[in-house]
């Protein structure tokens, strides 16, 4: 047996998604362990691009067990749509299975999240997908959530037209709004509850199962590390633990049960939404980078800020996360810049810090100090081993991996799963690398 955790060591959007898609090849169970369908991978099959936000990557690949876990929260009418379209072709899927403790999106949900984007003081304005995470988040630590095993329950339809009731007071009082109408939302998720009844499993026995079984397990990380809400850039933070802790939690297993974790980085940097940015580029290489990366959110369409690899932020992910290994994506999109360079520190106020701070206001002021190498010419999507890639672009990664203390263990050089160079066997507790 031989488990790994797959996370996104940066503001999310590294590419997590293909990656997931191309190591679900060795697992036998994937599992996705926290966020919502504010989350978007793309993976390209066969020549095809699948755009997934709830179902964990592996589904792609029939054969395979694929779980959305209890720190998972789910809208259902968004899974109902995204499993019809991955079927609507004949397609053969992994198995699928939902937990039972995994809570529910709601109608007023989506609604509170809307609102108080659009707050007229923009007190409140965080950029967030309005997607209704956040609020389902607060439910849940307030316990007046709904989870999938409560739908089930007999007495689910007075619970879910009296909550419905109760928030939609909340709505009134505070935003002078009519909420979703209580026996309407009764009526719908009683439906959905039907539609879920099969896929709901105790999932967290499963997963322990499979685990004392021999099998190998892939945890499956929405986000990425500075979205965390413990260790990210807070308040522009998402409401869960995309960091390796969130696993065992969000999957329902002890700690122990996890190998090897691995932190997903692109060659570069984006972010989405609003907060300070250190290595930003509002310049024409911003944009080149966002043209070639395709840097457009999956599940939003918003324009992703574009910047230099920042390595403050990589050390960082490898001590929250433990990483053992960091997959650099979107190497080929570097192609033709003249100079690369990466941040290896901040200057703050005249004095260079190396560490990534909590306050946000400290951040805003701090300017990335830089390292430049040589970039490269040649078209690095056809390349299959490491020796292959330009002496630039190995040089770039070396460097990157001497930063962060971390060593490289697989490269993206394109969105097929063929476009992957492999450095170190991910599902064996054995070390290799450069």
């Amino acid at each position: 047996m031989s488990t790994v955790v797959l996370v996104g060591a940066q503001w999310g959007d590294e590419g997590k998604g293909k990656l997931t898609d191309y190591l679900a090849e060795k697992a036998d169970v994937i599992v996705r362990y926290q966020g919502g369908n504010n989350a978007g991978h793309t993976v390209v099959a066969g020549g095809r691009e699948f755009k997934l936000h709830l179902v964990p990557s592996g589904i792609l690949h029939p054969g395979k067990v694929c779980v959305i876990g209890n720190g998972v929260v789910i809208d259902p009418e968004v899974l109902r749509r995204e499993l019809e379209s991955l079927t609507a072709d004949g397609r053969r899927l992994a198995a699928l299975y939902i937990s039972e403790r995994a809570h529910v999106i709601m109608p007023y949900h989506r609604l509170c999240d809307e609102l108080e984007e659009d707050c007229p003081d923009g007190l409140r304005r965080l950029g967030t997908t309005r997607r209704g995470i956040g609020p389902v988040y607060t439910d849940k630590y307030a316990r007046e959530g709904f989870r999938v095993v409560d739908l089930l329950e007999e007495g689910a339809a007075a619970a879910l037209k009296s909550m419905a009731w109760r928030k939609a007071e909340v709505l009134r009082r505070m935003h002078g709004v009519d909420g979703p109408e209580p026996e309407q939302v009764a009526r719908d998720y009683l439906a959905y509850a039907e539609f879920l009844r099969p896929y709901v499993r105790d999932t967290s026995l499963l997963v322990h199962e499979a685990a004392r079984a021999g099998k190998n397990i892939l945890f499956e990380g929405a986000q990425g590390t500075l979205l965390d809400i413990d260790h990210g850039t807070y308040p522009y933070v998402t409401s869960s633990n995309p960091t390796a802790g969130g696993a065992a939690v969000g999957a329902g297993v002890g700690p122990r049960v996890i190998d090897t974790v691995v932190g997903v980085t692109k060659a570069y940097t984006t972010r989405v939404g609003e907060g300070p940015f250190p290595t930003e580029l509002t310049d024409e290489t911003g944009e080149l980078l966002r043209e070639a990366g395709r840097e457009f959110g999956t599940t939003t369409g918003r324009p992703r800020r574009c910047g230099w690899l920042d390595a403050v932020i990589l050390r960082y992910a490898a001590r929250v996360n433990g990483l053992d290994y960091l997959a650099v994506t979107k190497l080929d999109v570097l192609r033709g810049l003249p100079a690369l360079r990466i941040c290896r520190a901040y200057r703050y106020r005249g004095r260079e810090i190396s560490d990534f701070p909590a306050r946000l206001s400290v951040l805003a002021e701090c300017e990335p100090v830089y390292e430049e190498l040589p970039g490269w010419t040649e078209d690095v999507t056809g390349v299959r081993t490491y020796d292959g890639l330009p002496p630039a672009a190995r040089g770039y990664l070396a460097r990157l991996a001497k930063l962060t203390g971390v060593p490289v263990g697989l490269v993206s050089v394109g969105p097929g799963r063929e476009q992957t160079i492999v450095l170190a066997k991910f599902f064996k507790k054995a070390r290799r690398g450069f």
